[in-house]
Parts: structure tokens; sequence; C-alpha cells
């Protein structure tokens, strides 16, 4: 691991295959390999951690950086450390992550990892130890970022409660209405409707917010002060979607910034916001993919192929662009609708508290300007934004 981790990242995978082949003839047999293996992954994971990475970061930029038994090896790797801690440890974001990436342990004793492994991708052994060389030197190189929230302690008594790990703060009734009017805006073939259930669901949102600010913090509080998450930005087009993502965040109280690198936005908000900002994004994914194919489909169909990455990627940057002006305005609207005068200072002081802390935790951003080469695509992203009455 120390030779592979000198290497630059071009020359790992041939230097891991040609390390594989001894290792796995090693006289100490397949079973000792595959603990230390192990071990070595444990180890890295938790150094990665402790880096600031969340389990659900390290698969994505595996997946997207490294091949695929080399990917499977690093969610492997995350259920091997997991493991380790205690029932509870592993509670909030961290262990809806583990859920969502079903990360467990599949394998029946250390020993017969490395076996397994290997009969699970159909590789050879030396293969199947070239993929985890590979795996462990990627964990190795992955840089300190700015930290979602205290790594959860094996003893099971962390210092403080991280955002991470504390329990959802919407209502869950009002949760369950925004989810089911998303739901409804996703399935619908109709943009009108999608646009006016969005619309719908960010009502709501907004109105929580409001609530939100209108509470004192309290010893049963979820926060008092602002903090992080980390969304997945996705290829392809992930200028577009990091754009989308922006606009869901100021339109809910939070600030998003793109690391391009990484494969990740980090939205700073408080908790309540944040998980609201994960929803709606997510949703929105789903009906822009979703409005991209029908408008492509029906260029294509009228003789003039637009299936291509220019009309995909103007259209997306139209569309998050003219959905977070609408987003932005229906909150505006709710606020000046409905929020109290004396709640007013406590919304600035909220949204003053996140641009504070996004400027403290990233003092070198840099802005990025997105432009549509395709006017076809420009005009039929603004029109599937637009096409819904709102009212």
């Amino acid at each position: 691991m120390r030779r592979l981790r000198a290497l630059p990242a071009a020359e790992v995978e041939d230097a891991a295959v040609a390390a594989a082949s001894p290792l796995a003839a090693s006289p100490a047999g397949p079973e000792a390999l595959g603990r230390a293996l192990l071990r070595t992954a444990e180890a890295e994971v938790r150094a990665a951690w402790e880096r600031g990475w969340q389990p659900a970061d390290a698969v994505r930029l595996a997946r997207r950086d490294a091949p695929p038994a080399a990917a499977r090896f690093v969610l492997d790797a995350v259920a091997a450390e997991a493991r380790r801690y205690p029932s509870g440890a592993l509670t909030g974001r961290w262990g809806r992550q583990l859920d969502d990436l079903d990360a467990v342990v599949w394998w029946d004793g250390d020993g017969a990892f490395l076996d397994g492994f290997a009969r699970r991708g159909r590789t050879a052994r030396y293969e199947a130890v070239a993929a985890a060389l590979t795996a462990l030197r990627l964990l190795a190189g992955l840089p300190r970022i700015e930290p979602a929230g205290p790594v959860p302690s094996r003893t099971g008594r962390p210092a403080a409660p991280p955002l991470s790990a504390m329990p959802l703060s919407v209502p869950p009734k009002a949760l369950g209405r925004i989810r089911a009017l998303l739901a409804k805006a996703e399935s619908t073939d109709f943009p009108e409707e999608a646009e006016a259930f969005s619309a719908k669901a960010q009502e709501l949102m907004a109105r929580h917010s409001l609530d939100a600010a209108a509470l004192p913090a309290g010893p049963g509080a979820a926060s008092d002060a602002p903090g992080v998450c980390r969304l997945g930005v996705e290829g392809p087009y992930e200028p577009a979607k990091a754009l989308l993502l922006d606009a869901v965040a100021a339109a809910n109280h939070c600030r998003a910034v793109w690391s391009s690198e990484l494969g990740f936005s980090t939205v700073v908000g408080f908790d309540a916001d944040l998980e609201l900002v994960e929803l709606m994004y997510t949703s929105l994914l789903v009906q822009a993919d979703t409005a991209m194919r029908r408008a492509a489909d029906a260029h294509h169909r009228g003789g003039r192929s637009r299936r291509t990455r220019d009309f995909r990627e103007s259209f997306l940057i139209a569309y998050a662009s003219r959905i977070g002006d609408r987003l932005s305005a229906t909150a505006r609207d709710v606020t000046a609708r409905e929020a109290p005068p004396e709640v007013l200072p406590a919304l600035a002081a909220r949204d003053l508290a996140v641009g504070e802390t996004a400027e403290r935790l990233f003092p070198a951003t840099t802005s990025h300007r997105l432009r549509g080469r395709d006017a076809e695509g420009w005009a039929r992203g603004r029109e599937a934004a637009d096409a819904a009455r709102l009212r």
C-alpha cells in the first residue's frame, strides 16, 4: 500500500495487477490475505471518515473513478468498518446512507471474504486482490474535506451529537404531505400538473420554515445553528444539476457550494431546511429528466434530431434557472402573506447565520457561468419550467 500511494493515479491500476499475483499466491493462504485486506480496509475507511468523508461520498466517488470491482470493494470496506460501531451509533444521515447503499456484511467470517468476493464478481482470486488494492489506494488518496458533523464514535458515546445523527425535525404529517405532492409531480405525464404539485410542495416547505423560525431554540430543538449535508451531483450534465440544487437551496434559506472534482455539493442550512432541500432536489431531478426526454423525443419525431448533448444541457440549464425563479417567488409570496411581523427578524437572523457559516467553511469559492449552446433546448427547458399556472 505504501508503494501504491507513491504512484500517480494513472499508474495505480497496472501496479495493483502486478502486485496482486504474488499476493494471491502467498503461502499464507486466501484466508489470511482476506483478513489482512479487510483490516487495512477498515483502517482506510475510518481515516477517510476522520478526514470529513461519509459513506455515500466515498462510494459515489469510487463508482465514478474506479473500475466496478474496486467500487464494490469500497462498498464492502464501508460495511466492514460500520460493523465495528455499537447499535445506535450510526443513525440519522449516516444510517440512511448505509441503508441506501445496502452496505452489509455478506461474508461468513473474514477468512472467507476474499474467495467470496471473487465468486460474487466472477473473477479469479488475483483479479479480486487487484481490485481490492486499487480500492484501498483510492480510499487512501481521498483529500481532507469540510466535515458534515463529527465522526460517530466506536464507543457509542460521541462528544456531541452530530447534525447527521439528529432526529428529523419536520413533523411526519407535513413531511408526508410534501412527499405525496412530489410523488404526484414525478408520476404525472402532464408538465402543468407536475409544476403545480411542485409549487404546492414548495409552499408547504416555506410555511414549515416560517414555523421553525418562530419557535425559539430550546433543549428539545434539533439544532440552533446551521449545519451541512452533502448531496451527490452525478453525471451527465453536472453543472446544470449543480445549478438546480443551488436554486432549490437558495429558495429554502440554504447555500450550496459545488465541489466539481469530488462529485457533490455541500448544502449549508438549518437541519429542517436541509432535509426539505434534499427532498425537493431529488424530485426535481426526476421531473427534469422526464421533461427533457419528452422534449427530445418530440423533436426527434418531428424530423429534427435533438438527442444531442448541447440540447439536453441547454434544456437543463434553462429549466434549473427558471425553476429557481419560481421556487423563490413562491417562498417570497408565502412569507409576505403569512409571516407575522415578529418572525421576520428571526428569518433574517437565520439567513445571516447560514451565510456566515457558508463563508467560514468555504472562504475561497468561485462563480461559474453556464451557457446554453442550443436555442431549441433552451426554449424547451424554459417552457417545461413555465408550463404550470402556480395558482
